[in-house]
């Protein structure tokens, strides 16, 4: 298994978060990731996610968000995280996305959350996203729910 650092930064260029993570498969444009939570996140919406929490990881370096499938230590499943991001760029060990801010929080029975809409607009304004990048952060939204909704990959998992 290979070691992979995960990097995300802000569309200014500004470092956001990084985690370690092992690559589980490459496939045409699809990366797969498997990552362990080595700290507990107290998230805001998502509640408690405790250590040990299992995090399967899709990226794609021609689609405009990752999905993210957290899990209980047992396997369990606890959420999907849709996050909006540009399209990811990845060199064997590093993989590196913008984060654009917009995310989608998928409950077990499916149900669809957006997530963070009002910090998309704040930094669309201080960082200028052009009006071509708003609308295709905007169609990724509706591409990744309509997904969700109909449980397609990588919501089947």
């Amino acid at each position: 298994m290979n070691a992979v650092t995960v990097r995300s930064f802000k569309y200014n260029g500004q470092p956001h978060r990084s985690w370690p993570a092992t690559l589980r498969q490459r496939s045409g444009t699809l990366i797969t990731l498997d990552a362990v939570f080595q700290e507990p996140i107290a998230h805001p919406l998502i509640g408690h996610i405790p250590q040990g929490t299992l995090s399967t990881e899709f990226y794609w370096t021609d689609r405009w968000y990752s999905v993210f499938r957290f899990a209980a230590p047992d396997g369990a499943l606890r959420c999907f995280y849709g996050n909006i991001n540009l399209p990811v760029d990845f060199d064997g060990t590093t993989l590196r996305f913008v984060d654009l801010d917009i995310d989608l929080l998928v409950t077990p029975d499916y149900a669809c959350h957006v997530l963070d809409l009002d910090e998309f607009q704040t930094n669309a304004r201080r960082y200028g996203y052009p009006p071509e990048l708003r609308r295709t952060c905007l169609q990724a939204l509706r591409e990744l729910m309509a997904l969700a909704r109909a449980r397609r990959f990588p919501f089947d998992t």
